[in-house]
């Protein structure tokens, strides 16, 4: 293997704990957010859903799975352009099934990247795999 390619999976894997530990203290750690891999191109978060992330139908809040969504985005936003501010510009999201609470898992995408924007698209599933959400995201540069 390359040594240059290791060093920079450190440096990835270095800067991946320094924000899953930053992040405990904001709305990622009161969601119950965990990341379960991430690089600059995709990444894939999981959260535990339980009571406190059902609306009254019993079922996991549709909030719930957008907030899944754009932090996975963001996520990949932020290692792809680590040395940058961004902020989510635009979100789309289709909810497609709901769920009554357990591991869900969101996967996001890299879709297309300009001087100025980043494109990306995320889907949530159950853990039985059942697509719940999908959504897209533009992501601004600032």
């Amino acid at each position: 293997m390359d040594e240059e390619w290791l060093i920079q999976q450190g440096d990835q894997a270095g800067h991946l704990s320094k924000l899953a530990e930053r992040a405990q203290a904001t709305f990622w750690g009161l969601l119950g957010c965990e990341i379960v891999q991430a690089n600059s191109a995709k990444a894939t978060i999981s959260l535990d859903a339980s009571e406190r992330h059902l609306n009254l139908l019993g079922i996991v809040h549709g909030g719930v799975l957008m907030s899944l969504l754009d932090n996975a985005m963001g996520l990949v936003v932020m290692l792809a352009a680590a040395d940058e501010r961004t902020v989510t510009a635009n979100m789309n999201t289709q909810f497609l099934s709901s769920s009554k609470g357990g591991v869900l898992l969101c996967e996001a995408e890299l879709v297309h990247r300009t001087n100025r924007t980043l494109t990306l698209g995320a889907q949530v599933k159950d853990d039985n795999g059942k697509l719940l959400a999908w959504g897209s995201g533009a992501y601004r540069l600032i």
